[in-house]
């Protein structure tokens, strides 16, 4: 499954050329990925909270092919590119009008409160099975 959302290049997005900042595209991932699993029923909130886990990022990637600049309409595509019992991989992509500019992924681990590497509950790891990118 294939999760999009708008996006519109706010002036602190971006630096004194008004071409949005690098490192603002990986806050750009955050919000796809917030919202792909927020699409399945579930929230970042009640990950950490309903089930004491925590899922930070432990790799991280982007590939720019073109900028964004102030006042642009971007769409974020996420998905789930592979989904193990201790680890996720998304895959994002940044477009503006059908045009691809940046894609990238994120690894994250689930981790309990002791910041020791855990298996994703079970009732999550289905949750998130649904969304995996099929083929």
């Amino acid at each position: 499954m294939r999760n999009q959302i708008n996006y519109r290049v706010i002036y602190g997005d971006t630096d004194c050329g008004q071409v949005m900042y690098y490192a603002n595209y990986f806050r750009l991932f955050e919000i796809g990925r917030t919202e792909l699993i927020r699409s399945a029923g579930i929230t970042y909130k009640d990950i950490e909270e309903k089930y004491n886990i925590i899922l930070p990022v432990v790799e991280a990637f982007a590939k720019y092919k073109a900028s964004a600049k102030y006042d642009d309409l971007l769409t974020i595509e996420t998905f789930i590119k592979e989904l193990k019992t201790h680890k996720i991989t998304f895959e994002y992509q940044i477009l503006k009008e059908g045009r691809l500019l940046v894609e990238g992924y994120t690894v994250h681990v689930p981790i309990n409160r002791e910041g020791k590497i855990v298996k994703f509950p079970e009732e999550i790891y289905k949750i998130l099975k649904t969304l995996e990118k099929k083929g």
